[in-house]
């Protein structure tokens, strides 16, 4: 049961990056500084537990042995996942955007093809390349029919210039993010902890941040004191909170399929964690019952698509990330 509830905690920090993204859009924040000082402020956070940890040297010399990968795979995973985030805020409630964000399930499945596993036969283990895992696609068909009938409610009152902005950016993140933190668990190979790894893709996907930062200097001006808050906020409840709370609960049932499922499907608690914080903080439109369907439908498919997933994985062992949870 410990592992249920620090998952359920997980997704309720993990919900205020979409609350407090669209909280500083409404506020007239660019979406250009809520998604680079989110990393900015990440950074001395990380610092500190890898430090406390004792486990700065080995990654820096990891960084070293590889910086063009780290550099392209970080900006990937980190920049063309975020900054599409924040951008969409401007364009669509934060709720929905988390209900759309789990579409990154289905993206991650598709490139199971790009990558290598670890398959164990008697003969010993044995690299086999990905394959799109179907079943699990097909549960995904429930999220997808989610996410159709959550879009019904803005077309009401949204063009469909609108909706394409509030949708179609978290489909190219959903597909940026799985891509490029499996890349880089491939090039690290297992030698680096989730600390370690999420601190070395933030230190490399800073020359992203420092860019677009530079075009937020020059089109935007400076960000204000309120939108400097808001966004550290998120550094520390998604970026650092959320995070250790899910690896810990993934840690705790490390080995068993069926547990380690359940605490996966928790984090479709995301979607309702943002429907009502944004209710409660932001006064924002309250979703009609077709809505409504549609995040039940969202949250079941993520259930049956967790627990379908796991159901076979004893007898493989992947190299490659199988959720895309980390720092969300």
């Amino acid at each position: 049961m410990r592992p249920i509830i620090l998952g359920i905690f997980a997704a309720f920090f993990f919900a205020f990056t979409f609350i407090l993204n669209r909280s500083m859009d409404l506020a007239g924040g660019s979406w250009i500084w809520s998604a680079s000082l989110r990393y900015f402020f990440m950074v001395p956070f990380l610092f500190i537990i890898v430090i406390g940890r004792k486990n700065l040297n080995s990654l820096l010399f990891e960084m070293k042995s590889s910086p063009i990968a780290w550099l392209v795979w970080s900006s990937i995973g980190f920049g063309l996942f975020y900054a599409p985030i924040c951008f969409s805020a401007a364009y669509a409630p934060g709720w929905l955007i988390a209900a759309t964000w789990q579409i990154t399930i289905i993206s991650g499945s598709l490139l199971a093809p790009l990558f290598y596993e670890k398959v164990m036969t008697e003969k010993g283990p044995i690299q086999l390349k990905g394959k799109i895992p179907f079943k699990g696609m097909a549960m995904s068909s429930i999220i997808l029919l989610g996410i159709i009938l959550m879009q019904w409610q803005q077309a009401n009152h949204l063009s469909i210039a609108d909706i394409s902005l509030g949708v179609l950016p978290v489909i190219i993140a959903s597909f940026a993010y799985p891509l490029g933190n499996r890349k880089m668990m491939d090039l690290c190979g297992g030698r680096l902890d989730v600390f370690q790894r999420v601190l070395g893709m933030t230190l490399a996907s800073l020359p992203f941040w420092f860019v677009l930062s530079i075009y937020g200097l020059l089109t935007v001006g400076p960000p204000s004191i309120g939108q400097s808050i808001q966004s550290s906020l998120v550094a520390i409840s998604s970026g650092v909170i959320a995070t250790i709370l899910f690896f810990h609960a993934t840690d705790l049932v490390r080995g068993d399929m069926k547990k380690l499922a359940a605490v996966e499907a928790t984090q479709s608690m995301e979607v309702l964690f943002a429907v009502i914080g944004e209710l409660f903080l932001l006064n924002s439109l309250f979703p009609n019952a077709l809505s409504w369907s549609g995040m039940g439908l969202v949250m079941v498919g993520m259930v049956l698509h967790s627990y379908i997933s796991h159901k076979s994985a004893p007898a493989t062992i992947s190299i490659s990330i199988t959720n895309n949870r980390i720092s969300s």
